[in-house]
């Protein structure tokens, strides 16, 4: 009986199939058989414990949108119970606003006196006609100088800039000569800028030069019909750039 609780004691009996396992690795190594049952339990704890950390993730954001969710319940219904105060609040005004506009005016009391002459002295029958008169003169002269003001205003101009390229008909062309002929066009409204000598390509420039017209009095097709007259030095006129000031 000693024997026996002696082997009860020992722990070898209840791992035996860690035992039993560690022998058959042992063989299969020593005979040079691949463990691939090894291989594949630990692709498979490495798969389950990324898939448990990937549900412990999520369930840590489905956490934190809970209590965003619950955040904005709680501001929306803030905001509802200031909207309500407010609606109650205003609701008196108004009222006190439209009793007031309601009111009735209250007409002078006229003391009754014995006397015929003074009732007729203190009763001003014209009052009223001069108070309409005093506030239509008033109104009257404050539109007169709304007016004035209006007519002193500058208005506003419209202008624009654009940016032409000249082209002359070869290498042979006096750029000098053709920019001179485009500077030489005066308009109302038309303001020349700066230029510069553009290559174009064998040898040949174009003249490209800004302006500022305004809207109302000087158009592009004018421009172009213009420049286009001096056709001993100009071939074409195209528009580079057009933008409102």
């Amino acid at each position: 009986m000693s024997g026996l609780q002696g082997l009860a004691q020992e722990n070898i009996w209840f791992d035996k199939s860690r035992y039993d396992e560690a022998e058959k690795r042992f063989y299969e190594g020593e005979n040079g058989i691949p463990q691939t049952s090894q291989s594949q339990n630990a692709s498979k704890s490495e798969d389950q414990s990324e898939l448990v950390s990937r549900l412990k993730s999520l369930e840590q954001d489905n956490k934190n949108l809970h209590k965003v969710v619950d955040d904005l319940r709680a501001v929306l219904s803030k905001l509802e119970t200031r909207m309500a105060l407010l609606e109650k609040s205003q609701a008196p005004a108004s009222k006190t606003v439209t009793v007031t506009k309601a009111a009735p005016v209250q007409k002078p009391k006229v003391e009754k006196h014995n006397g015929a002459d003074d009732d007729d002295d203190d009763i001003d029958l014209f009052g009223s006609d001069e108070e309409d008169e005093e506030a239509e003169r008033i109104k009257a002269e404050r539109v007169k100088e709304y007016a004035q003001r209006k007519a002193k205003k500058p208005a506003l101009i419209a202008k624009s800039s654009i940016l032409l390229d000249v082209k002359p008909w070869d290498d042979e062309t006096d750029m000098s000569k053709l920019e001179e002929c485009v500077r030489s066009i005066q308009m109302d409204g038309l303001l020349w800028g700066a230029s510069k000598l553009v290559p174009v390509g064998y040898g040949i420039k174009k003249l490209q030069i800004s302006c500022v017209v305004e809207d109302d009095k000087v158009g592009t097709d004018i421009l172009e019909e213009e420049i286009t007259k001096f056709e001993d030095y100009v071939q074409s006129v195209d528009i580079a750039a057009f933008n409102k000031i």
